[in-house]
Parts: structure tokens; sequence; C-alpha cells
């Protein structure tokens, strides 16, 4: 376990020097971040979702402006696939640099498919889209050419949506998908956890080292009890939030039922994301509301991330009702 960590510290390490370089999508690739989850004999790295998470974190803390998350959610879905040819190779493709997506609440009938999403992340532009529909009441995982993709402009600049529609086209491949969608889902909300830890924690970061140098009434601010106690108060809800997200990716690397812890995560970690950022542009005072200083990158990320898979309080929700129902109320 303690080599582990240490490879994932080593990680962390490499990515943040990869992200201070910039954040092109070859350097994504060449880094072998595409492929990390991809298996071995394919080419990839035949690593987990736990690695995936390391690089989720960081491209959040970053506000990397890739196509990585709408990839690794492809590459998710694929690999929860029974391994064929096709599927294989589309896995090869995407560990070789291809950008992909995943696009729900679709329909297949007679081999055509049908439906419509919005705020599909990274599918504008993406080399393949795979769309996850149900098949006579059978989940699957479904390519078909022809599929219209619009852009949806969004605050978030760092950020590509788009709406994702088909009307009656012709499925050139699906695969039965025995996870089920809601595993997939699941893996959405915490790759959206982990980036908000990521971005929190740099504006938490980045906060700290302000108050220290920034001087009032000959002090640096960060001596004041005003701005310990917010600091302090950052710091707790971003610990809450990396028990939370740590559990949940470990739940999901380990193929088990991640409904709850999911939840949890997302729900408190991007909720916290939007907390923390906002005390940040407060805490660096004019500075903070400036175009210059960068902070508003964040909070826009933030908050769309608060809203992608699921808001807090839908999270909340459906935690609530999961209690009731497992305890007969």
């Amino acid at each position: 376990m303690s080599d582990l960590r240490e490879f994932h510290d080593d990680m962390r390490g490499v990515a943040r020097d990869v992200l201070a370089k910039g954040a092109h999508w070859q350097q994504v690739v060449d880094a072998g971040w595409s492929a990390l989850e991809v298996p071995d004999a394919l080419g990839g790295a035949g690593a987990s979702f736990v690695e995936t998470a390391i690089v989720l974190e960081e491209l959040g803390r970053a506000a990397a402006a890739t196509p990585y998350l709408g990839t690794t959610l492809a590459v998710g879905a694929l690999t929860a696939l029974a391994p064929n040819d096709s599927r294989d190779a589309l896995l090869q493709r995407i560990g070789a640099g291809a950008t992909a997506a995943v696009a729900t609440g679709f329909t297949v009938s007679a081999g055509r498919v049908s439906g419509c999403a919005e705020f599909v992340p990274d599918a504008g532009g993406a080399d393949v889209v795979l769309l996850l529909a149900e098949a006579a009441g059978t989940p699957v995982v479904a390519v078909a050419p022809g599929l219209l993709v619009a852009a949806q402009p969004v605050l978030d600049e760092t950020r590509s949506l788009a709406t994702v529609m088909a009307d009656g086209l012709d499925v050139a491949q699906s695969w039965p998908l025995p996870s089920g969608v809601a595993a997939l889902t699941h893996r959405a909300a915490v790759s959206i956890a982990c980036d908000s830890l990521g971005a929190a924690e740099a504006m938490l970061a980045a906060t700290v080292d302000y108050a220290s140098v920034r001087r009032q009434f000959d002090r640096p601010i960060g001596s004041f009890q005003a701005v310990k106690h917010a600091c302090a108060d950052m710091l707790v809800q971003l610990s809450v939030s990396r028990q939370l997200v740590v559990a949940a990716v470990e739940a999901i690397a380990a193929g088990e039922d991640a409904g709850v812890v999911a939840a949890m995560a997302k729900s408190h970690a991007t909720a916290a994301a939007v907390d923390v950022v906002g005390k940040a542009m407060q805490l660096h005072g004019g500075i903070g509301y400036t175009w210059e200083s960068g902070v508003h990158v964040y909070l826009k990320r933030a908050m769309l991330n608060r809203a992608l898979y699921g808001s807090p309080a839908q999270h909340r929700r459906s935690l609530a009702a999961r209690y009731r129902r497992d305890h007969g109320m």
C-alpha cells in the first residue's frame, strides 16, 4: 500500500508538471492519461479508476480545458462491456488519442436509435460518441453515424458541452451493458466531484499564499483572525470532501454499488467547491473580482460542476429516498 501511495504521489507530481506547461490534448495523450484504463493487451496501462481520478483532480486544480472528461467516461463505458473485436478496436483508438463522449437517454428499436441528450461533455468535435440506450428493456452501448451534435454555450470557458440528437438513425454497432447505466452515471458524478475537489484545493492554496503577502495596517492579512477562521472553514470543508471522494473512487474502482457514496461525494464536493472558491474571491479583496486574478475561472467551473450529473439537491433527495426505502419508511 505504501508503494502504491508513493506511485500516486509521483503521478500527481508529474501531472502538475505537465499541466503547468499547458493543457493541450496531445500532451494529455503523450502522458498516457487517455490510455490509463485501457487494458494492457490493447496498448494501455491497465490501471484503475483510482489513477484516472488523480488525473481528473489535477485537471480541476489547473482548470484545464481538455476533452479528458468525456473521453474517460467513454473508456469506462467500453471497459464495462464484454471483450470483442469492435469494442477492443475502439479502446485502442481512444487510447491512441481519439477523443470521445458519452450521451444518455436513447432508445433502440428495430436497429434504429432515437433520443436527445443535453449538456454532454466534450461531444462537440469528438471522434467517437457513444450512446447509452435501452433496447427492448436491455441497456446497451451503441454507435450510430449521422448524429446531430450542437454546441451549447456556457459561461465556463474551460468546458465544452453539446446537445446530441438522433432521430431514427441506423445503429452501426451495439453491445449489451451488463452493469447497467447507473454504474456509469455514478462514475460520471464522481469524476465531477474529483474535478471540483482539485479546483477548490487550488483556490484555498492561492488564498493562503495571497493572505501571507497582502498587507494591511503593516501586517499580512493572514494574521487577522477573521481571515484565519475563513481559511480554516475552507480547509474543513475540503477535508470532508476528500474523505467522501476517496471512498467513492475506491468503490467504483472495486466495481461495487457506488450509489450512496457517489451521491454523497458529488453533493458535498461540488457544493463545497462553490463555497470555497466564492470565499477565495472575497478574501482576495478587490483584485479577486478582476479578470486578471483568474479566480473567476475557477468559480464558473465550480458552478457548472455543481449542476452537471445531478445537483446536490437531487443527489440528497436520492439518498433520502434510498434511506426511506431501505428502512421501510
